[in-house]
């Protein structure tokens, strides 16, 4: 039974640690730009690599 205790401490801990996480990404602003990267895959690259 002290297993579980000890299961249900490190999960709380771990939510806990990936909310913080969320929270510090959106204050510094990490989901700032959600239009780019759905229309970057239509740009062309400069320049294509040539193997020589």
């Amino acid at each position: 039974m002290n297993i579980i205790y000890m299961l249900i401490g490190c999960s709380i801990l771990l939510a806990l640690t990936f909310l913080m996480a969320f929270f510090w990404a959106m204050k510094n602003g990490q989901n700032d730009d959600m239009q780019t990267p759905a229309i970057r895959i239509l740009f062309e690259d400069d320049k294509p690599t040539e193997e020589p």
